[in-house]
């Protein structure tokens, strides 16, 4: 059996997810404690809604995070959980993100987003991409 297969229930699958997003405006607002706790709180909502965190890397202006998820979540539901929450959270926690984006409904997170699948580029690929963003 393939080792990359995942089980729930219901079915099993392979469904693997590169997803990128960036700050509103892309300000360089990623780093340092909020990095950290931004890494935190992937890995956080991540086992709340059964999805697995492949690779991951917050870099000043933009996030990118390759998941897989099981087929009940649609890209957009995924993609909207984590923005939101982390959204909503690191609003809570740090007072220089809200100085950067004020006013009572602004949010952290640029409205768009990027998705691929591992369908056509192995996941072993998309990996190696995520990893070598962290030694530039």
């Amino acid at each position: 059996m393939d080792k990359n297969l995942r089980r729930n229930p219901h079915c099993v699958y392979v469904i693997n997810y590169h997803l990128v997003w960036i700050p509103r405006y892309r300000k360089q607002i990623l780093t340092g404690d909020i990095e950290a706790r931004l890494k935190q709180l992937l890995g956080e909502i991540a086992t709340q809604y059964g999805f697995e965190i492949l690779a991951h890397e917050v870099m000043p202006d933009h996030v990118h995070l390759f998941v897989s998820a099981p087929p009940k979540f649609s890209p957009a539901e995924i993609v909207r959980l984590f923005k939101g929450i982390t959204s909503r959270r690191l609003k809570q926690e740090f007072l220089q993100i809200r100085r950067a984006y004020w006013g009572q409904n602004a949010t952290l997170w640029a409205e768009g987003y990027y998705v691929g699948t591992a369908g056509h580029v192995s996941a072993a690929t998309i990996q190696h991409y995520i990893e070598e963003c962290q030694k530039n």
